[in-house]
């Protein structure tokens, strides 16, 4: 059974960081699900330009919150990175990165607090992610835990893991629970990064510092996302942020990650060729020199990441 977490109050300062776009739809489910939080926090929310009415509505109805408007969008990575400096100026214990798409149990800041301080070898916790409508597993979540993509909320209680922390190779950014020592350790997100694989090359730095990631298997949060066809493009650009996160993985030696993240292009292109793919043989070629000609800030950021 989990601690009782009520000395956590008294023990932990605790930031909840939100990047928002276009926060409107989900702002009172997210900051709402905060402020009913059995464990209070900062919350800070940094806006990356949104058009709609969000910036209003959080300074008329959540004065509490900490709201940070960028001149302009930073990206995903970027704006987090804001949020984090403000936590740890602050002095605090830990940070909650949480979608804007995204909300939690009363119960969830309380337990990872709990967790965090009894197990510091994980330098991530999470939830439990599940569907918007609280049905279903998330399909991503499900994917990297090893559950079965379609199981329901309820089937998953009777099979839950009798532990803890569960430990898994990788958990997306939608609920990031932070402790401030690893966050000091492994630095900021990369500024390679825009939108997408910023989270994935986060996890090889952790990893490179000797921190593990993990999910509490009894406490839940929710994650509004649709999962869409993948189109051609969503694909590509999914399989570029991999190869430019394998060239920076600092896991691998310079000459491993170059084989990893470079030529393993070429592999792809010859293979698409073969299939007589043309254009996603042509797509891949182009990324190769694109890639290549990107050699020299990816060494440096490779050295940067290691020396944090």
């Amino acid at each position: 059974m989990l601690h009782n977490t009520q000395s956590t109050k008294l023990e932990m300062k605790i930031a909840v960081i939100i990047v928002s776009y276009n926060f409107e739809r989900w702002i009172d489910r997210c900051l709402g699900s905060l402020r009913a939080s059995s464990v209070q926090a900062d919350v800070i929310v940094v806006d990356n330009c949104s058009i709609d009415n969000t910036t209003s509505i959080i300074e008329h109805d959540y004065p509490e919150v900490t709201l940070i408007k960028n001149q302009k969008n930073l990206g995903f990575g970027q704006a987090n990175n804001i949020g984090m400096g403000v936590a740890q100026e602050r002095g605090c214990d830990a940070v909650l990165l949480l979608n804007e798409d995204a909300w939690i149990d009363e119960d969830v800041i309380g337990t990872l607090c709990d967790l965090s301080r009894r197990f510091p070898q994980y330098g991530i916790l999470s939830p439990v992610h599940l569907t918007g409508d609280r049905q279903y597993l998330d399909q991503g979540f499900a994917a990297y835990a090893k559950l079965n993509k379609e199981t329901s909320l309820q089937d998953y209680l009777a099979i839950k893991a009798n532990t803890e922390i569960v430990e898994l190779p990788f958990v997306n950014a939608a609920f990031w629970f932070i402790p401030i020592e690893a966050l000091n350790k492994v630095g900021g997100f990369s500024p390679m990064f825009f939108m997408y694989g910023e989270d994935k090359d986060w996890v090889n730095r952790l990893r490179y510092h000797g921190y593990a990631l993990g999910y509490c298997p009894f406490i839940f949060g929710c994650h509004d996302r649709a999962m869409r066809p993948v189109t051609h493009d969503a694909f590509m650009r999914s399989e570029r942020v991999y190869f430019q996160s394998e060239y920076l993985n600092p896991n691998y030696s310079l000459l491993s990650a170059f084989s990893y993240g470079v030529l393993a292009i070429i592999k792809k292109s010859a293979k698409c060729l073969v299939l007589l793919k043309w254009q996603m043989s042509k797509d891949y070629l182009l990324y190769f020199f694109r890639l290549l000609g990107q050699s020299s800030s990816i060494i440096g950021e490779r050295r940067r990441t290691k020396k944090h």
